[in-house]
Order: C-alpha cells, then sequence, then structure tokens
C-alpha cells in the first residue's frame, strides 16, 4: 500500500516538474500580455503538459496491475480505481486551479517577473494539491483491499 503512494506521489511531482518548466517559460514569453491572459494561458499550458506526463508516467506504474493470468484486463477493478482516482484528483484539481490561477495573478499585479509568478504560485498549488489528493485518496481506500 505504501508503495502505491509513493508511486501516485511520485507521477504527480515529476508531472509537476515537467509543467512547471513550461509553464514558467510560457509565462516568461506572455510577460507582455495583460495579467489575466498570462494567467489563464500559462494554467492551460500546466494542465497539459502535467496531464500528458502524469498519465504516461501513471499507465507505466500500472499496465501489470490489471492484467488477469489469461492476459485479459480486469476491467472490474480498473474501472473502480479509476472512479476512485479521477475523484480524488478531481476535487484537488478544483483547489489547485483557484489558488494558482489567483496566486499567479495576485504575483503579476505586484510586479513579480511573469516567470517567478509561475513559479511561486505553481509551487505553493502543487504542496496544497498533494495534501488534497493523499487524504482523498486515503478516504476512497484507492490502495486498501489489495490494490
Amino acid at each position: 500500500m505504501l508503495q502505491e503512494y509513493l508511486k501516485l506521489n511520485k507521477n504527480v511531482l515529476v508531472a509537476f516538474v515537467a509543467s512547471i518548466t513550461i509553464s514558467a517559460i510560457v509565462a516568461h514569453l506572455l510577460a507582455g500580455q495583460a495579467d489575466y491572459l498570462n494567467t489563464t494561458y500559462t494554467t492551460i499550458v500546466d494542465y497539459v503538459i502535467y496531464f500528458s506526463v502524469f498519465a504516461g508516467m501513471f499507465y507505466l506504474d500500472n499496465r501489470k496491475k490489471y492484467r488477469l493470468e489469461f492476459g485479459a484486463t480486469d476491467t472490474v477493478k480498473l474501472k473502480q480505481d479509476l472512479k476512485k482516482l479521477i475523484t480524488s484528483m478531481g476535487i484537488a484539481e478544483v483547489v489547485y486551479t483557484v489558488v494558482r490561477w489567483a496566486l499567479q495573478y495576485y504575483f503579476l499585479t505586484i510586479n513579480y517577473d511573469a516567470y517567478l509568478a509561475s513559479i511561486v504560485s505553481q509551487s505553493i498549488s502543487t504542496i496544497i494539491y498533494l495534501i488534497i489528493l493523499n487524504v482523498i485518496v486515503k478516504i476512497t481506500r484507492l490502495y486498501k483491499d489489495g490494490n
């Protein structure tokens, strides 16, 4: 069970590192835009990069977990786990988005450099995201009962 939590958090953190890097570059490139546009575009890029990297890593870590002995996929177990994961991530993502957007916008309005506003807001938001995600994964019992 602990190993599953570690894999999930590793995937989140690696995806975060990829998205924070690309988001900071995009924020810097869009520094001349209005603060709300810079924030919005940077957040969109953040999501595209984050979910692409996370999905790929999650698949690689779990591709054998849902295989039955004769090679078929255990679709019942897969659907149950995906519902729990999507629920957990969905709630955490709502909080993440609100906090990230508000913080980046605030930092831009007080004249932080665009790349720094992106990095700081995304870092704070990711810590909050990880806390919420892990609490909800525990509540939904994603990694209980042999999962």
